[in-house]
């Protein structure tokens, strides 16, 4: 199980900063999505150079021209690159054959997928490497999770490894950890917190002991 930090409301000094304090206690660092319209892919860019033992995602949520944005995001250093589930499976396949190309993984991001069951089995077949189960922040706001759509797609999902996003804090990591997906995404769970490196630490810890 890995543990992946995303950056969603910082610019590129900030990120640098941020994964300073905790670059010891995660495996990959996402620069999300505010933070690409923000800064670009330079944000890729910059954190990839100042970090380059750790993999940096970046959270594109490609919904077209998926071949040209996997490309350009891996110039740009980056190791995983993020598509919609609602994409149409030509868009999710160049995805794939791109990355492949280039040497990367692809995860896809379920956000606002219907029938989560049905449509991982078949991104599944596709060849993705992830497949992540997302809530985001506005239904976050509401008091949703993720946690049953995760069990719900480790049941069907045979090929990809699986993921988790969304509101995942100290106290509701024992719960995703129970269903055992194969990344784990924090955000604020470590970003909001008063000693983030002490919170990163103690989730590295939980993971680990599994």
């Amino acid at each position: 199980m890995e543990l992946q930090l995303a950056l969603d409301l910082v610019n590129i000094p900030e990120a640098i900063e941020l994964v300073k304090e905790v670059e010891e206690h995660i495996d990959i660092v996402e620069i999300g999505t505010p933070v690409v319209i923000n800064e670009g892919l330079h944000a890729v860019k910059a954190v990839k150079e100042a970090f380059p033992n750790l993999k940096v995602l970046a959270d594109l949520k490609i919904m077209d021209a998926a071949g040209y944005e996997v490309m350009k995001a891996a110039e740009a250093g980056a190791d995983i690159v993020t598509i919609l589930g609602t994409a149409e499976d030509m868009s999710i396949k160049g995805a794939v054959e791109e990355a492949k190309k280039q040497g990367k993984k692809i995860l896809v991001d379920m956000i606002a997928v219907k029938d989560l069951a049905g449509r991982a089995k078949e991104v599944d077949a596709m060849g993705v490497d992830y497949i992540c189960v997302h809530t985001g922040y506005d239904l976050q706001a509401v008091g949703k999770n993720s946690f049953e759509d995760l069990q719900t797609i480790k049941s069907v999902v045979k090929n990809a490894k699986t993921a988790i996003a969304g509101g995942i804090k100290l106290d509701t990591l024992p719960e995703v950890i129970k269903v055992q997906p194969d990344l784990v995404i924090v955000g604020g769970g470590i970003t909001g917190q008063a000693d983030k490196k002490a919170a990163a630490a103690k989730m590295q810890q939980m993971i680990n002991q599994g």
